[in-house]
């Protein structure tokens, strides 16, 4: 049996709970491994999340999870930094494997972490910091590992595909679809990282590096968010046959790795222009696979 511990129970934690407990039989079924969720640490254990907690599940005690010998996994879900980089580097020092959506941290910290996690043996599970629910990372550690990676472009965040999907499909103004996208919960109350092309650029830094294999190379990426977009740009965009995206673009040339984040104006009959809403999308360009 393999006992996991939670780190957060918000949005993300309480989801990451659900799956755990509800669909524990699948999980089994597909791996042939028992997964028991021994521990879920967070500030606030009294707010009902909607999920039924087994009892003496819930701790406030951080300890009670990374300091815990009989947990194996250790889920951080928290967000931020700090104190997320520190509780991440004391469970890989007691042994632990761990499993984060920090992408902020991973694209900022990362180098700390991952050499903490070769010292101790264990490895760090980061699937689901990049692009929701499309398996990226795995695809570019596995699926494609015999290729050279050329190029990657794609839309990985939501937010912003939401604000510019509104403004190009409804024809309203950036702050009104930003408003929109708050009231429907897809935008924070403080959507900077989003908007101006922060939270794009922490994944994209992941996903170069695992694709061209050069250092996390956030403080490097050319960075441009949708902010200054109005909606006089996306209709002319429209007249000349194009829709505009925010893109994260990585790309080899001649030998060196091109980083960036940038509203891009796609020809409408392309794919990638098709993928709307809070959607996202990833094109890989491999030298065998295309």
């Amino acid at each position: 049996m393999i006992n996991v511990g939670i780190i957060g129970f918000g949005t993300v934690g309480t989801g990451t709970a659900k799956i755990l407990l509800e669909n524990n039989d699948v999980i089994e079924e597909k791996t042939g491994l028992q997964i028991n969720l021994q521990s879920i640490a967070d500030l606030d254990i009294e707010t009902d999340r909607g999920v039924k907690i087994p009892e003496g599940v819930l701790t406030r005690e951080i300890s009670d999870v990374i300091d815990n010998p009989d947990i194996h996994i250790v889920v951080e879900l928290m967000g931020g930094i700090q104190p997320a980089k520190d509780f991440i580097l004391r469970a890989l020092n007691n042994g632990k494997h761990v499993v984060t959506a920090n992408k902020a941290l991973l694209a900022t910290e990362g180098k700390e972490i991952f050499e903490a996690a070769e010292k101790n043996s264990v490895s760090v599970g980061l699937e689901a910091a990049v692009a929701g629910g499309i398996p990226i990372i795995k695809v570019l550690k596995e699926g494609l590992v015999a290729n050279r990676i050329l190029s990657i472009y794609g839309i990985i965040n939501g937010t912003s595909n939401y604000i510019l999907t509104k403004m190009t499909e409804d024809g309203i103004d950036f702050l009104d679809a930003l408003k929109e996208a708050q009231g429907l919960g897809y935008a924070e109350a403080d959507p900077t990282l989003d908007i101006e092309g922060f939270d794009t650029a922490h994944k994209l830094t992941i996903i170069s590096s695992l694709a061209f294999g050069i250092p996390l190379s956030y403080e490097k990426i050319h960075i441009e968010g949708i902010t200054s977009l109005t909606l006089q740009d996306i209709e002319f965009a429209g007249e000349l046959g194009y829709k505009i995206k925010l893109l994260a673009i990585t790309k080899s040339v001649n030998g060196e790795v091109e980083l960036r984040v940038h509203p891009t104006m796609i020809p409408e009959n392309y794919l990638i222009s098709r993928v709307d809403g809070v959607l996202n999308a990833v094109y890989v360009m491999g030298d065998a696979v295309g």
